[in-house]
């Protein structure tokens, strides 16, 4: 597959990649978390104009707001627990019909922001996603209650801090991939979640990988390729 240089659009601050969705599958994402609002504003106009539809990561509210006015006739969407932010085109308004089943668990409410950034991402891109949350191993009860919702799941998302426990627990009752973030959530030996990454990667469990620390977009990335695959769409 060749790459298309002249699908690059060169800012100057900002060289975006339109020919991705091609080579890929997807559009490609802004993390909007460290930009100066010129820089975030040009890349939505941008991206908006050329591919109808933007999604960004790691926003702030006043980002949200920003967008919203910079984008005159835009719909701009902005959730402020997983912090995506999402700009439309009129053509693109409409509801975008899901497929499959990616189960998105945590194992405590404090791990629902990184999990939130895993399911709307892998909605974002398709697929259906059934949330399991607060499901930590401290009550295995909670676990064994959804276990039989879980396994019907092409994929399973796993976000847990703290000793990072849960997936491996899950990784032992269900037969698909299971996809692993480490979240920042934990006492000062978690050491930001560095405790729960070393335990996942260390995990005896079958079947389970693991993405960075708080990185809930790259597991809901990762999910969502998965739950293509296994419905057979490309």
């Amino acid at each position: 597959m060749m790459f298309n240089m002249e699908k690059t659009l060169d800012l100057g601050f900002a060289k975006l990649d339109l020919d991705r969705k091609r080579r890929t599958g997807c559009d490609e994402v802004v993390f909007c978390q460290g930009k100066t609002d010129f820089h975030l504003v040009e890349i939505y106009r941008n991206l908006l104009e050329k591919n109808g539809i933007v999604f960004g990561t790691r926003a702030v509210e006043s980002q949200f707001k920003l967008i919203k006015e910079s984008l005159a006739g835009a719909a701009v969407e902005y959730d402020d627990v997983s912090k995506i932010l999402i700009a439309k085109s009129k053509e693109n308004v409409s509801v975008k019909k899901c497929f499959g089943n990616v189960a998105v668990c945590c194992a405590g409410t404090a791990d629902i922001p990184v999990a939130e950034e895993a399911s709307k991402t892998a909605e974002f891109f398709g697929a259906e996603v059934n949330r399991f949350y607060d499901i930590g191993v401290s009550c295995l009860n909670r676990i064994l209650e959804k276990i039989d919702e879980i396994r019907k799941a092409n994929a399973v998302v796993v976000a847990a801090g703290m000793e990072g426990s849960l997936p491996s627990v899950l990784g032992g009752l269900v037969c698909v991939p299971v996809v692993c973030v480490p979240t920042s959530v934990g006492y000062g030996t978690g050491a930001g979640g560095v405790a729960a990454l070393l335990s996942m990667l260390n995990s005896c469990a079958n079947g389970i990988s693991v993405v960075n620390i708080d990185n809930g977009y790259g597991a809901g990335y990762i999910a969502a390729k998965i739950n293509a695959l296994a419905e057979g769409i490309k």
